[in-house]
């Protein structure tokens, strides 16, 4: 409730309704009157998010001199984004390529990533990325990347070209495994924690999520509010060197992305659904300026697999490489399936209705998959009962059949596939400019006419892993107002960061540019002098509160109604796969719940699955609040249990 109360108190600021505050308008810098907060910590340094920029940043400012640093994390672990990606890095000029016998350039690397952002990235900004890359790979080496296992290429160079990604001119991303890999998806994550580790100076506060940042009477801000969710306690934080925002973007935020995006509210969110993009709402609040052209620079893979709620996974059938097509929802063919550049079918897909495609495919592009090494996904989420795509896939006798089950005009699909067809058997170049001469390259593997005694669709959506709009920072990671001047205290890294890489992301940044920019900014919190005198007020372009608002779902059940001694149990939809949960009721109350086996993230979903039995047994009721970053598995079991006690009524 208290959450709820801070987060309407910054409502009614921006909006001008009650005053008193250094976040409302004003002509010169005021006192702030005091904040009600059941606590208050300080420290150097306050950081807010423990991914890849966070944890970098706390590093940093420690080996720059921060005594103590506080991280305040709304979920229950660290990670962020990282969680969710198998961690591909790049860099050039890099120990990596060096032991590999590739030589590369800094200039290099910049042009490429400004080429892939479509000409639109920062380029000052990201000079300063590519420079200090060097150092953070360097960094990562040293501590323990030179011993995770790498891909590699066929001459087992770790050094490799990205095909999911636009192609870099040289051989520069970096596919390292971590080491544990129950504990962590990527290897830079796993080098981040363990460092972190080490450090008595650097303090995690989980379960804490900021909602409010706050200035002093020097203008500057250097304290944030914040509540914890599992004490709901108001922790008000206060930092001697300022505060580094490092919440990540808002490809969980479908509203947001709907604002910004014409089928943003179709897209799936390829991280955590809690990454709504609140932080770069809160560092408006104290006059963070965003440009909205760069809120719309929300990159997508055309390949995700659709979960519950409008989560999703990257699982590309690839069957296009061998001769597939990809229809929209009018059974239209839109763009030449086989384009290298990924960005144009990210782009053609983004704008067609609801953002779907459907794979279309038959038998002998399987096998043609299969014979040519390519059906590695295929065979991970499709192939067969029991993995996690296989519902999704729908087989038919027929064209017409398959129009049928898919729900696309059967009519415009047969034709589709007829002039697909006709095209194979010319040998030539179609409209779309797919070529069928026969010349086999890493996007064309063979060619076939979609014929055969069975046929196949796979639903595909534009998925989000990354969003490129945010506020804007300089060289030193300080957020900037709408003249371009550095807010005192505040800085900001990672992904709440907008405008630097231009309108796609290219390879290997999503993971290096949060470290190399969390390292800046832990740097320069240390070492630049705190301004002051500063008018601090909100930005004129403020986002709508509503964005960030959130739909409750009401999962309940009347505990007074008598129960049925015994043990239930019932299966839910969970992220990659089912979800079973086992109720024990003792004397009509609810003695246990456990999670009898499940697909969800584990680094993500562990604190909702440890900590959401515990909670309904101690209040024997399905109505507890929901572990922040977890929701979604925090409902899930939610629904399992009021499954087993409906079960239960006598």
């Amino acid at each position: 409730m208290k959450k709820l109360i801070n987060k309407v108190l910054v409502l009614l600021l921006a909006l001008g309704m009650i005053s008193g505050c250094t976040t409302t308008p004003k002509t010169e810098s005021q006192p702030t009157p005091e904040i009600t907060a059941d606590e208050t910590k300080t420290a150097d340094v306050i950081i807010v998010g423990a991914g890849g920029a966070g944890l970098a940043a706390a590093l940093s400012a420690v080996e720059n001199g921060a005594e103590s640093v506080i991280i305040l994390e709304k979920t229950g672990t660290t990670g962020g984004a990282l969680n969710y990606t198998s961690g591909s890095m790049s860099g050039a000029n890099t120990i990596i390529q060096k032991e590999d016998g590739i030589e590369d350039t800094v200039d290099s690397y910049v042009a490429d990533i400004m080429k892939n952002g479509a000409g639109k990235g920062d380029e000052e900004l990201i000079r300063v990325y590519a420079e200090k890359d060097i150092e953070m790979i360097q960094w990562l080496w040293d501590n323990g990347l030179k011993d995770n296992t790498f891909s590699t290429d066929k001459e087992g160079r770790r050094s490799v070209f990205a095909p999911e990604h636009a192609l870099y001119s040289v051989q520069r991303t970096y596919k390292a495994r971590p080491d544990d890999p129950k504990t962590y998806k990527s290897a830079a994550h796993e080098v981040l924690d363990t460092q972190v580790k080490k450090y008595d100076q650097i303090t995690i506060d989980f379960m804490t999520e900021a909602t409010q940042l706050i200035a002093n009477d020097k203008g500057q801000v250097v304290s944030v509010l914040a509540t914890n969710n599992e004490t709901h306690k108001t922790i008000k934080y206060e930092a001697t060197k300022g505060i580094i925002m490092a919440t990540g973007g808002y490809s969980g935020n479908n509203k947001l992305m709907g604002a910004f995006a014409e089928n943003g509210s179709n897209y799936l969110a390829g991280g955590s659904k809690g990454s709504d993009g609140y932080g770069i709402y809160m560092m408006q609040q104290v006059g963070g300026y965003v440009n909205d052209e760069t809120m719309a620079y929300i990159p997508t893979f055309p390949m995700g697999l659709e979960g519950p709620n409008q989560t999703g996974a990257i699982a590309p059938t690839y069957t296009w490489k061998t001769g597939g097509i990809c229809v929209n929802q009018n059974g239209e063919r839109f763009v030449d399936e086989t384009e290298a550049r990924v960005e144009v079918r990210e782009v053609a897909l983004e704008e067609q209705p609801g953002a779907v495609q459907y794979d279309i495919f038959t038998d002998k592009i399987i096998e043609d998959l299969n014979a040519a090494g390519a059906a590695t996904m295929w065979n991970y989420f499709y192939a067969e009962e029991g993995l996690p795509g296989y519902s999704k896939v729908s087989k038919a006798s027929s064209i017409e059949e398959l129009a049928d089950m898919i729900g696309v005009p059967a009519e415009t699909l047969s034709k589709t596939v007829e002039d697909y067809n006709a095209a194979v058997d010319s040998k030539g170049t179609d409209s779309l400019g797919r070529k069928y001469d026969g010349e086999v390259n890493a996007y064309n593997l063979a060619v076939n006419k979609i014929e055969g005694e069975t046929y196949y669709a796979v639903p595909l959506k534009a998925l989000v892993v990354i969003t490129l709009g945010g506020v804007t920072a300089n060289k030193d990671m300080q957020v900037l107002d709408a003249e371009g001047n550095a807010i005192p205290g505040l800085y900001a890294a990672g992904e709440v960061v907008g405008g630097i890489w231009g309108q796609f992301a290219s390879g290997g940044t999503g993971v290096m540019g949060p470290i190399v920019f969390g390292n800046i900014a832990g740097e320069k919190i240390m070492t630049n002098t705190l301004a002051e005198g500063y008018t601090v007020k909100p930005a004129t372009n403020m986002l709508d509160i509503n964005f960030f608002t959130k739909e409750e779902v009401k999962i309940e059940f009347d505990m007074n109604q008598p129960l049925n001694d015994g043990e239930y149990q019932s299966v839910v939809d969970g992220q990659y796969g089912e979800m079973k949960v086992q109720v024990t009721i003792t004397d009509g109350k609810i003695s246990d719940v456990k999670i009898v086996s499940n697909n969800e993230t584990e680094e993500i979903a562990s604190g909702a699955l440890k900590m959401i039995p515990e909670k309904i047994v101690e209040s024997n009721s399905v109505e507890v609040d929901v572990i922040s970053g977890a929701t979604l598995t925090t409902n899930r079991i939610r629904t399992a249990v009021v499954d087993c006690l409906n079960q239960a009524k006598k």
